[in-house]
């Protein structure tokens, strides 16, 4: 099978609440099925995938936080949700037979594989699509921290950034502001400097400091996956060093 894409080896990070369509909380089986569909589309294309999946369509640690929670533990619960919503996308993927392999960073072996390295990168030589969860095993980190991390980690060449509210990086919340204008490319340093709210600021300078670029889109238009992947210009390209 001759590679098509602009990429080999991608790591696509969806938020928990991307999960949840419409309904805005759970898991909605329609829109998990479209992203499997969609993460099919690109495996046919040879390139080597990895999931990163946030929580917050179950639980959100920095809600559970502010309402008085010990931090550690909203953010433990946040990472389980992290497992929930993995084990749905592996389940969707294994029906339309794609192969796949959860692995979280907090041990659970009955339910997944931990996290190890060198046998994620194996599976991913193996075409099997692998989806990283629980995120870093650490409080206080987000998931989008760990796409960043699992990105380095992998050797991946790119972050595929899939929203469901906004279809790029605009300078300002473009569900407020109708004059906010929205970049086709911006450095993780204007990000940092200008405080947009991409990814938080952790992951902003881990992506900076190990130059992976991040192409921010919206997951609403099925087929989007697949023009990011081949490299046509949707969404807003965040760079690194340039």
């Amino acid at each position: 099978m001759g590679k098509m894409g602009k990429y080999n080896r991608v790591v696509l990070k969806l938020s928990g609440e991307a999960l949840a369509g419409e309904q805005g909380y759970g898991i909605d089986p329609e829109v998990i099925q479209s992203i499997a569909s969609q993460i099919k589309e690109i495996v046919e294309l040879g390139v080597e995938v990895a999931v990163v999946v946030g929580g917050g369509n179950i639980w959100r640690g920095m809600a559970g936080s502010a309402k008085g929670m010990d931090r550690a533990t909203a953010d433990y619960m946040g990472m389980l949700a992290t497992v929930m919503n993995s084990l749905a996308l592996q389940d969707s993927l294994e029906n339309i037979n794609v192969q796949s392999r959860v692995q979280t960073s907090i041990e659970m072996r009955q339910v997944a594989e931990p996290y190890i390295r060198r046998k994620a990168i194996r599976h991913l030589e193996k075409k099997r699509v692998v989806i990283f969860a629980a995120g870093t095993g650490n409080p206080y980190f987000s998931t989008d921290t760990t796409a960043a991390l699992r990105a380095a980690e992998i050797e991946a060449e790119v972050i595929l950034m899939a929203k469901n509210k906004v279809d790029g990086v605009y300078s300002a919340d473009p569900s407020i502001d109708a004059s906010a204008k929205k970049y086709t490319t911006i450095s993780y340093l204007d990000v940092l400097k200008e405080g947009l709210a991409v990814m938080d600021s952790t992951a902003s300078s881990l992506c900076m400091d190990n130059n992976i670029p991040l192409i921010v889109f919206s997951i609403m238009d099925e087929g989007n996956i697949k023009k990011a992947v081949l490299g046509e210009e949707i969404g807003t390209v965040v760079r690194g060093n340039q």
